[in-house]
């Protein structure tokens, strides 16, 4: 989710020296592992409980750059903001984020992403919730897509270790589609965060998400590795699915994957 407890208390003691360095030689083989992936726009994380907020504030940006040249050119660059304001009962979150990438001199991957969201505590477990976003990939099929939600959220586990939130809601999107023509959707969206702090510096996190309308279902996933390289540097490792299963006839292909790695400094 975009601030929780856990990570907050991810940042908290400084690592010993042999511990720092083990940090970054794991970080280094990540970064190997990861290859020439892009890391890709996260589109659900539950945002924090105002409940369990120790600071009135929050927020991260994360930056990543892969570059491949001698038999093959290739590019990718990541770049997103994410901040979150605490006023008990309420929370409220901002999320920006662009995203491109080339092969051989050709793009094949431009993205640009803004989503606004909010939080009222009806209790400590149960909230309602309300979603904005806004979002531009050129290679979906999608000229844009402006998407509005709202229901109802619950907080299943608090963590740390374990953390688990599921939103259920209606919703209305507008879809500009690439060429001509528009069209406006009633959705229904289901939403699952779960993160998982298995020790003092290292985090797991997965999200689902999804919207059914009468046009199509889309589906969303990030798996995530987080690892903490002192109190304001971490490592982000990710996983993303995003599938559609009846696309305009401009997109690409049904389902898009990417891996990713990138640099994610703590505000």
């Amino acid at each position: 989710m975009a601030v929780r407890k856990e990570a907050y208390v991810m940042h908290q003691g400084r690592p010993k020296t042999r511990k720092r360095a083990r940090q970054w030689l794991l970080g280094a083989g990540l970064l190997a592992l990861a290859g020439g992936a892009q890391a890709q726009l996260e589109d659900f994380e539950a945002l924090g409980n105002p409940a369990e907020a120790e600071k009135p504030f929050e927020g991260q940006a994360e930056l990543g750059y892969n570059k491949i040249s001698g038999n093959s050119h290739s590019e990718s660059l990541r770049a997103a903001a994410d901040m979150t304001w605490f006023d008990a009962p309420w929370s409220y979150n901002l999320k920006l984020g662009a995203k491109s990438a080339s092969d051989e001199d050709e793009t094949s991957a431009e993205e640009y992403f803004v989503q606004g969201r909010t939080r009222y505590n009806l209790s400590r477990a149960n909230y309602l919730f309300g979603l904005a976003r806004w979002d531009k990939d050129r290679f979906s099929g999608y000229d844009s897509q402006s998407t509005l939600i709202g229901g109802y959220g619950r907080q299943i586990l608090e963590g740390p270790p374990h953390s688990l939130s599921v939103e259920v809601g209606p919703g209305v999107r507008h879809d500009e589609y690439t060429g001509d023509g528009s069209d406006d959707l009633a959705l229904f969206y289901a939403g699952l965060d779960y993160g998982w702090q298995f020790s003092e510096n290292s985090r797991f996190s997965q999200t689902l998400a999804t919207e059914s309308s009468r046009e199509n279902i889309i589906g969303r996933s990030e798996t995530a590795l987080i690892v903490s390289m002192n109190d304001a540097l971490a490592l982000k490792l990710s996983y993303e699915a995003d599938f559609n299963d009846n696309p305009p006839p401009g997109a690409s292909s049904q389902t898009d994957t990417t891996t990713g790695v990138s640099l994610v400094y703590h505000l």
